[in-house]
C-alpha cells in the first residue's frame, strides 16, 4: 500500500478551536489500520505542485486571517487547489476554510472579499454571531447524526450542483434559514463544525477517509474499536439535545 498522503492547508493561520485534532485524528485511524501516513504542513509562499496528496485539510480562521491569506491564496494556491478539488481529491474544510472555497464573502464593513470559487456557494456576514452546540444529521454512510461546535457570523448560501452536507437538528447551520448544514460538491466535506469535529464522530472520520482511499483500490476500512469515541459521541448528543 502507497503513503498516505495529507496536507495540512493554512495550518499556522486557520486553527481555531482544535482543527489540527482532526488532522491527529485521521492519521491516527489510519495508523491504526496498517497503513503509513505522512502530513504536510502547508502555509504561505511557493511549494511543490508535483507533490500528490490523497486528503487536504482546511480549517477555521476569523474574518482577519481570511482577509490577509487571500493574496497567498491567488498567487499561490488557487489554481493548484481547483485542480485537486477537480480531480476527486479528498478534501475537509472547516469554517473558514469552507467560506474559503466558495466565490465571495461579504463583511460587515460591505466589504467583498473573492474567494477561490471552487464551490457555487457565497457567505455573508450577519449579527448576532451564530454561536453554540450543532447537531446535523447527515447520510454519509448510512444516516447519523454529528455533534460539534459552531461559531460563525458568515451565513452560507448554497449554489448549483452543491449539496449540504446535512440537516440541521439543533443549531445554526449555514445560515440559520434554510435548514442545510455544510457543503458537499465531489470529494469535498464542508461544514461549520469546530470541535475538533472527527474525534467524536468517528463514523463521519471513516466515510472522509474511505472516499480518499478508494483510489488505492480500499473499499471498506477494518473495525477498530470506537467505544470511547462512540461514548463521547453519545454523551455529547445528550448534552446538545
Amino acid at each position: 500500500m502507497d503513503c498516505i498522503k495529507i496536507c495540512h492547508l493554512y495550518h499556522d493561520i486557520l486553527n481555531l478551536y482544535g482543527d489540527t485534532g482532526n488532522v491527529v485524528t485521521m492519521k491516527k485511524r489510519l495508523e491504526w489500520r496498517g497503513f503509513e501516513v505522512s502530513v504536510t504542513d502547508l502555509s504561505f509562499g511557493e511549494f511543490d505542485r508535483n507533490d500528490k496528496f490523497d486528503i487536504i485539510f482546511i480549517g477555521g480562521g476569523q474574518d482577519f486571517e481570511q482577509g490577509i491569506l487571500t493574496e497567498d491564496l491567488f498567487k499561490y494556491k488557487a489554481g493548484w487547489l481547483t485542480e485537486q478539488i477537480e480531480n476527486d481529491t479528498t478534501v475537509l474544510a472547516i469554517c473558514g476554510g469552507y467560506q474559503m472555497l466558495g466565490n465571495y464573502y461579504i463583511t460587515d464593513k460591505g466589504e467583498d472579499i473573492k474567494f477561490l470559487g471552487a464551490l457555487d456557494l457565497y457567505t455573508k456576514a450577519s449579527s448576532p454571531r451564530m454561536i453554540g452546540n450543532i447537531v446535523y444529521s447527515t447520510e454519509l454512510n448510512g444516516k447519523m447524526n454529528v455533534a460539534a461546535f459552531e461559531n460563525h457570523s458568515g451565513k452560507t448560501y448554497l449554489g448549483k450542483g452543491i449539496s449540504p452536507l446535512g440537516r440541521v437538528v439543533k443549531g445554526f447551520g449555514n445560515n440559520g434559514e434554510d435548514g442545510t448544514e455544510g457543503a458537499r460538491y465531489k470529494n469535498v466535506f464542508a461544514t461549520y463544525g469546530h470541535g475538533p469535529l472527527l474525534p467524536k464522530n468517528p463514523v463521519l472520520c471513516d466515510s472522509i477517509l474511505l472516499s480518499a482511499l478508494k483510489k488505492h483500490g480500499v473499499l471498506e476500512l477494518s473495525e477498530l474499536d470506537d467505544r470511547i469515541e462512540t461514548g463521547a459521541l453519545k454523551n455529547a448528543l445528550t448534552l446538545y439535545g
